[in-house]
């Protein structure tokens, strides 16, 4: 029965403090790789999307509006949606780009 009440007791010594460092440390790491990593690699997807669209693509809006992309600078994208009608959107507003 003392061998139960032995593990159990928690160690006395000087290295208790290390030991909840090391715990910090490494539930900071799984944070990281479960969180942090890949919205880091999903932004840098989406700004890589966003750098390439050009005139004549097939695009979706974050609204779910389907269309054309007839114009586009900067900051601005003008979609074809349906014939004789375009509808300007913040470049940010493309959500993805169709095949």
């Amino acid at each position: 029965m003392n061998f139960l009440l032995a593990a159990v007791k928690p160690a006395t010594t000087g290295n208790s403090g290390l030991i909840q460092i090391l715990i910090l440390v490494g539930f900071f790491a799984i944070f990281y790789f479960l969180m942090i990593a890949p919205q880091r690699k999903q932004q840098k997807q989406r700004q890589a999307m966003l750098g390439n669209l050009k005139k004549g693509d097939k695009v979706i809006t974050a609204g779910g509006l389907h269309g054309e992309i007839v114009e586009i600078d900067d900051e601005d994208v003008r979609l074809k949606v349906a014939d004789k009608i375009e509808l300007k959107f913040s470049r940010s507003s493309v959500s993805k780009v169709k095949n």
